[in-house]
């Protein structure tokens, strides 16, 4: 039996996924990365494989539960019955005023970002109890600081993120499972190409999938400090720090402010 650590993440074709199967792949983690995009996955396990490391690929709707049960399975046994580290990064992007915004758009935003994340921690929580130290990352962001005009919806969801991660960090302390929340602005991805809102003008797009991947291992292997802390939100960016930081300083009336006018309404 393999003594490997393993992860298994979601959304891996590309992106921040991408960017985070191969960073775990180079610290000699067995990787698992699942998408609807099997074109991008098998470029992954090129890569993976070119790196020497071990991986396994698969197609993976995250709104489907079955299917999320039935991938995570197969990847434990394929680790080694384990899972060190599971990674809900799989979500979708829209923006435009809400009203504007299809309905039917609005509840798939819902689907990957909420629910998917709901299905992935359902499934993964029998092998993440009995691997040692297990650690639960789930991709949040910083507009759950404050809900995000033009990005109501996805801004939502990421509040539910926010909000889960802390529920299940207390719940799962007495397993040995961590759970976390990273928290990235906007990163230079193929989700945020299109992308255009007041928010985006003010702040420009500076981190990338990279920045975040190198963010998520950290977080991952933390130091002693922080693990002394028990850091459960993970900032990732200086902008996002000073926005993170500022808000816990800032009464409300300030901080709706701040946020309306970054948003130039």
């Amino acid at each position: 039996m393999t003594t490997s650590r393993a992860v298994f993440i979601t959304g891996a074709a590309a992106g921040i996924g991408r960017a985070t199967a191969l960073t775990f792949a180079r610290k000699g983690y067995v990787v698992g990365g699942y998408d609807i995009d099997e074109t991008g996955l098998k470029a992954l396990a090129d890569e993976i494989d070119a790196l020497g490391g071990r991986s396994r690929v698969g197609h993976l709707d995250v709104t489907d539960a079955d299917e999320m049960s039935t991938r995570i399975g197969e990847f434990a046994a394929f680790a080694g019955d384990r899972l060190d580290v599971l990674v809900n990064n799989a979500g979708i992007l829209r923006s435009g005023r809400f009203e504007e915004l299809d309905l039917a758009g609005h509840h798939r935003e819902i689907d990957i970002n909420v629910k998917g994340v709901v299905n992935g921690l359902h499934a993964a929580f029998p092998y993440l109890r009995r691997t040692p130290d297990a650690l639960v990352v789930n991709l949040s962001s910083a507009s759950a600081i404050y809900g995000q005009a033009e990005l109501a919806t996805y801004s939502a969801t990421k509040f539910f993120i926010r909000g889960i991660t802390e529920a299940l960090d207390i719940e799962w302390s007495r397993h040995g499972i961590r759970v976390i929340a990273m928290w990235p602005l906007f990163v230079q991805t193929a989700m945020t190409d299109d992308l255009h809102t007041g928010t985006t003008d003010s702040l420009g797009i500076r981190l990338s999938a990279q920045d975040v991947a190198d963010a998520i291992l950290a977080a991952a292997e933390p130091s002693w400090l922080r693990r002394a802390l028990h850091q459960v939100h993970f900032p990732v960016g200086a902008q996002t720090k000073a926005l993170v930081l500022g808000s816990r300083f800032s009464p409300g009336w300030l901080t709706r402010l701040i946020n309306k006018k970054l948003a130039h309404f």
